[in-house]
């Protein structure tokens, strides 16, 4: 896994003066690498132990359908409001500065479902616990959180207690 952090590209001061962000697009475009990143999550992941796979907008909507196809299982959106069509539940959560909301279809996922969550990074965990309580909220069961990257110093992990959480590349700073 090592290999693939040299096809991530690291920006300085995007999106501001300070922060150093990690920009995935040049591992989408490298073929073996996104291959692997497929692989090294589908090889964590039990094939029978999965029935959907859900993705957090909108970079999870890269990883996570690929991935539900390699597990034989179905895809789940979870969008900002207002984006999906039908009948929806919601979830808000605290941000730094405010709150942001995540919406998915009411009958996205069944009572006893089997739910692994997918995005590419691990921040701070907000976003990725407010999935998962979008999910119990209905009845379904996280049986994990998946992540590309993971930003260990900023311990979203914290936030995710008593999951179980995987991530292929940490950065510690």
């Amino acid at each position: 896994m090592k290999d693939l952090k040299k096809l991530i590209r690291e920006v300085p001061d995007f999106p501001k003066p300070g922060i150093l962000f990690y920009d995935i697009t040049t591992l989408l475009k490298d073929k073996r690498g996104f291959r692997a990143v497929i692989d090294g999550l589908k090889d964590h992941y039990p094939e029978p132990q999965v029935d959907v796979v859900l993705g957090i907008e909108a970079r999870g909507f890269i990883f996570a359908p690929a991935l539900a196809y390699a597990l034989g299982a179905g895809f789940v959106p979870v969008r900002k409001p207002k984006k999906l069509p039908a009948e929806c539940v919601s979830v808000t959560y605290a941000l730094e500065y405010g709150t942001d909301s995540l919406e998915m279809h009411k009958d996205a996922v069944g009572n006893g479902n089997r739910v692994l969550i997918v995005d590419d990074l691990l921040a701070t965990g907000g976003t990725a616990a407010a999935a998962a309580r979008m999910v119990r909220d209905v009845g379904g069961i996280v049986v994990g959180l998946g992540f590309v990257v993971e930003l260990t110093f900023l311990k979203g992990r914290q936030k995710l207690a008593g999951y179980e959480v995987f991530s292929l590349l940490q950065y510690d700073k």
